[in-house]
């Protein structure tokens, strides 16, 4: 065998060592990406929603506001019929007007008596006197907590935002009744968005709160900056209830093939762009760029399928 014959002989099997661990750390790569790598296309926009409702209860008179309009916080969404309230007011001046009028013949009644020498009047009815003004200056009082309370109704008949947001499925119209307390607005507030990431349970070692996140929506071509504001502390567990005597019922039966539950991530958004729309339940892809590796592929260039 001449030398160089020996030396194609170790070149083709140096070729093949390297082609070998180099497709074995390929593969050790895919694995380590696809089953640890914190990215994740099962991610949703998400906002928090206010449930306007009336505080007091009549027949809806006005209607302010359009379904998808953009509201301020003080802004009247719309009105509940005042002319009961009104009333009320009026009724409510009037007790207290009465009120203050007897306490004013209570209190004159009284200093008349206290003028009054102890061969005039007796002890007894000094204190009768007196009972009677404390009476008429409680009722007075009482009657103007009334009239507070009369007004205070008149004033939450316009039916006002407490934040900025967008009104979203308007179904109320004029002429429909509403009852106190019952829900019949919803305002998405524009300054609560953010991006919830559900990882499967296998990525959260490499998830730490503020961490750095690149967000995609779909149908979007801005990326969006964000960092992992935080992660929840449970889940439900499906394979427990409660049964009989607080006593656990366990599903009798497993599966002995465990897919990884998945975890909600809670993203916050830096920098939303003023001309960006942002729409509460639309998908998103969430890349945690972790502090080990900042060579994770951006959310575009991510593949498809997981």
């Amino acid at each position: 065998m001449t030398f160089s014959s020996l030396l194609r002989g170790f070149s083709r099997i140096a070729v093949t060592l390297l082609v070998t661990a180099a497709a074995a750390a390929g593969g050790w790569w895919l694995w380590d990406y696809y089953m640890n790598e914190p990215w994740t296309r099962d991610g949703r926009v998400r906002a928090d929603i206010v449930q306007v409702s009336p505080d007091v209860a009549g027949l809806v008179t006005d209607v302010r506001v359009t379904d998808n309009q953009l509201v301020h916080s003080g802004d009247v969404l719309f009105v509940v019929d005042p002319g009961r309230y009104r009333l009320a007011v009026e009724q409510a001046q009037a007790n207290l007007d009465s009120a203050r009028a007897e306490l004013a013949y209570r209190t004159a009644e009284a200093r008349r008596y206290e003028q009054l020498g102890n061969n005039v009047v007796s002890t007894a009815q000094r204190q009768e006197v007196a009972s009677a003004m404390a009476k008429a200056a409680a009722a007075a009082k009482q009657n103007e907590a009334a009239l507070d309370l009369a007004q205070f109704n008149l004033g939450r008949t316009e039916v006002k935002s407490t934040v900025d947001g967008y009104v979203t499925n308007l179904q109320l119209k004029a002429g429909n009744y509403v009852a106190a307390g019952q829900a019949v607005v919803a305002l998405i507030d524009r300054h609560s968005f953010y991006v919830m990431g559900y990882f499967e349970e296998t990525k959260l070692p490499r998830i730490q709160p503020g961490a750095p996140v690149s967000v995609r929506i779909m149908g979007m071509d801005a990326e969006l900056g964000g960092h992992v504001d935080s992660i929840t502390r449970a889940i439900v567990d499906r394979d427990r209830t409660e049964g009989s005597g607080l006593v656990a019922n366990v599903n009798p039966t497993f599966n002995w093939v465990r897919l990884a539950q998945r975890i909600p991530v809670r993203i916050a958004l830096d920098d939303v762009p003023d001309d960006l729309q942002l729409v509460a339940g639309r998908t998103a892809t969430v890349a945690v760029r972790t502090k080990a590796d900042r060579s994770t592929p951006n959310v575009a260039e991510l593949p498809a399928g997981r």
